[in-house]
């Protein structure tokens, strides 16, 4: 049996602000956008990696009821959530890029652990770190 993870959900706060953020300041593109009744099902996808979704929900009915999505909001808008990893070439450069479309970078670039690192956070308060991808070593496989 092949089983993989196929879709991953974020909580957001609203999620035509999210679409905006992730879409035009991002880079990633919409996969899916449908809606029954209130609920709406929607997921982006970065353009590199078009088997995996990451899905921009909003806490609520008919999933949540509204104190459950009240206090799921408040989480994410602190921050609490674990920080979601997005793997860049060069992390100096996609600083540069991502920080001339408007996005609020929490950690500059760093180098740490032997790649470079960044912080940032989307609209409704998720965590991201930005890593740049390391170069396997010569003879590495």
């Amino acid at each position: 049996m092949t089983q993989g993870v196929d879709v991953v959900g974020l909580y957001v706060r609203d999620q035509d602000e999210a679409l905006a953020f992730y879409v035009e300041k991002l880079g990633f593109r919409v996969h899916t956008d449908v809606r029954n009744g209130n609920y709406r099902w929607l997921t982006v996808q970065h353009p590199e990696q078009p088997s995996f979704q990451l899905g921009l929900f909003k806490p609520g009915p008919p999933v949540h009821d509204a104190a459950t999505a009240q206090a799921l909001n408040e989480v994410v808008a602190k921050g609490a959530m674990p920080p979601l990893v997005l793997v860049v070439d060069n992390c100096r450069a996609a600083h540069e890029r991502l920080s001339a479309r408007g996005v609020e970078f929490t950690q500059e670039p760093v180098d740490r652990y032997g790649a470079v690192d960044a912080g940032f956070r989307d609209p409704s308060g998720n965590g991201w770190k930005m890593i740049e991808a390391r170069t396997k070593p010569r003879g590495a496989q």
